[in-house]
């Protein structure tokens, strides 16, 4: 299983990489994809080298992560090649993940309507026709989606659990995070 977290200008630093980082953990095989480039400035002004940029190669991929962050959630929406992307793995029953304000994207596509969904509290209009809930992770199908960077390692764990499920105690127990 290979995962796919998007970057683009002004992504939230603590979202995007604490996905990368347990995933790595767990052995999964995972890439940062600059949107554009690959230095990509994040929201809070670390410069980070991606590991690729967005090519046709990601469509090789099993899951698509989008983190959140300001500028960065918005620029994600706003790309077209972002949205047919997402809507193709959707489509094929591929997990799409989306935190904070990541999920907004998901409203632009269409593909929350109907469905339990969370986001970053004031980005839920964007949410077009989504069952809201104010809870740090929400699955529903092939749909996850994370509230805040609180929700960061939880978020990432729910990726996990959906790559590479026989992983995700030994790596919470290493991290400590069910002490």
């Amino acid at each position: 299983m290979k995962v796919a977290v998007l970057l683009a200008e002004g992504f939230e630093t603590i979202e995007a990489l604490t996905t990368v980082d347990i995933l790595r953990r767990a052995g999964v095989t995972c890439n940062t994809i600059g949107t554009k480039s690959l230095e990509v400035t994040t929201s809070h002004s670390i410069i980070i080298k991606a590991d690729k940029v967005l090519n046709e190669e990601v469509y090789d991929y099993d899951v698509v992560v989008l983190p959140g962050g300001m500028p960065g959630a918005v620029n994600l929406r706003d790309d077209e090649k972002v949205n047919e992307l997402v809507k193709k793995f959707y489509d094929e029953g591929k997990v799409v993940a989306a935190i904070c304000a990541g999920p907004i994207t998901f409203g632009k596509i269409g593909i929350v309507n109907g469905k339990n969904a969370t986001c970053y509290p004031g980005f839920e209009d964007q949410l077009v026709g989504c069952n809201y809930k104010e809870e740090l992770v929400v699955v529903d199908g092939n749909i996850i989606t994370g509230r805040g960077p609180a929700a960061a390692i939880p978020f990432a764990f729910e990726v996990l659990k959906h790559v590479a499920p026989d992983k995700v105690e030994q790596i919470k127990k290493a991290m400590l995070f069910n002490s």
